[in-house]
């Protein structure tokens, strides 16, 4: 099972990088950005990285699943699927801020078996596989060890979430308690939890291909990942990614249930 799962992460590395190095490009290219029906943007910089990466899966993974933002899920049915968010940070991307990313995962279900997570603008990769480690541009990375809150930094995407009634006060309290609060956001933020720059990264929306490569990174770099109700998962619409100690008392500030 090891070796599979090495193999995996592996490709979860490689195709992450080829469709990464595809949208860096386009990177401050001063390209079209178009609207989703959701009201999200795009670009020709997303919808070709993630065709990029569909064309390397399907030579390499005929059978396997891939469910993409850009383009759906193609074979439902199938046991093993990849999880693709081409470019993580749209808004920044088209900003010209290099703090976006290119996510790959690779389940069974709901149980992630590898994730990458690659930085192009700033040349970072993150990638991941349970019971093998989380590896930072080849290098073992772990989270902090910083116990006190009062010390540590807290991230989040996008504060206009304090709007939330419930989540939005948590966000208050744990950011007054904090020694820094910052938005370093979307999968920004995670990397920078997984390698001890930060201790707490939170976000009130998640979709499958925003969260399901980084469960593992976070994890397996000695932290923990859960959603708002307190599960471990990466399917529950929204996440806290912590380092381990202040794992229970960050969930306690938020108001979020469950005990990690």
């Amino acid at each position: 099972m090891n070796a599979d799962s090495r193999d995996l992460m592996e490709a979860a590395a490689d195709v992450a990088r080829k469709a990464g190095d595809v949208a860096l490009g386009f990177f401050r290219g001063g390209i079209a950005v178009d609207t989703k029906s959701d009201g999200t943007p795009v670009t020709v910089a997303d919808r070709t990285a993630e065709w990029t990466a569909r064309q390397w899966l399907e030579e390499r993974f005929p059978d396997d699943g891939i469910l993409g933002e850009e383009f759906g899920e193609t074979r439902p049915g199938a046991k093993r699927r990849w999880i693709l968010d081409p470019i993580d940070g749209t808004k920044t991307f088209i900003r010209g801020v290099p703090l976006w990313g290119t996510l790959v995962a690779v389940a069974e279900g709901e149980r992630i078996l590898a994730g990458a997570a690659y930085f192009p603008a700033v040349n970072e990769l993150l990638v991941a596989s349970p019971g093998l480690g989380c590896f930072w541009n080849g290098s073992a990375a772990r989270v902090s060890s910083q116990a006190d809150l009062s010390q540590s930094v807290v991230l989040v995407t996008d504060e206009r979430f304090l709007q939330n009634p419930t989540k939005g006060a948590g966000w208050r309290e744990l950011s007054r308690q904090a020694s820094l609060s910052r938005t370093w956001g979307d999968c920004y933020g995670y990397l920078l939890v997984a390698t001890g720059r930060a201790e707490v990264m939170v976000d009130e929306g998640l979709s499958p291909w925003d969260a399901a490569a980084l469960q593992p990174i976070i994890e397996e770099a000695g932290g923990v990942f859960t959603d708002w109700k307190g599960q471990r998962t990466a399917f529950g619409g929204d996440g806290i990614a912590t380092n381990a100690v202040l794992a229970s008392r960050v969930r306690e500030v938020l108001g979020a249930g469950g005990r990690p």
